[in-house]
């Protein structure tokens, strides 16, 4: 899947012909998460190329697309995993905004 981040640009090679250089997309192929009770928030990690990035949803954002939600760590991971697409998309368009250390989501970000 490619994302608007995925653009070609021409660079030459140093013998006349061009080579195509292509950002990598955000992905998000690792589903491991965990509860950091510090934060509040349930951290998850995506890759662009060799790179990884946290991001740490916070519990804001996680009542925000689970009204629902049970407090602490078994119903943050929960709602974390009932609407992973979604928050994986909210942390694409973090990301895509600049590169940090760490990006936090909060409720306006999901």
């Amino acid at each position: 899947m490619r994302s608007p981040r995925d653009i070609s640009r021409r660079a030459p090679d140093g013998a006349g012909g061009e080579l195509i250089a292509r950002n990598m997309a955000l992905m998000f192929p690792n589903q491991s998460r965990s509860y950091d009770a510090t934060r509040r928030a349930v951290r998850f990690w995506g890759h662009d190329s060799a790179m990884e990035w946290s991001f740490f949803v916070t519990e804001d954002a996680l009542k925000q697309v689970d009204p629902a939600m049970v407090g602490g760590e078994a119903g943050m991971l929960e709602a974390f995993d009932s609407h992973r697409d979604r928050i994986c998309a909210a942390a694409s368009r973090a990301y895509s905004r600049g590169r940090k250390g760490s990006y936090e989501l909060g409720a306006a970000d999901v």
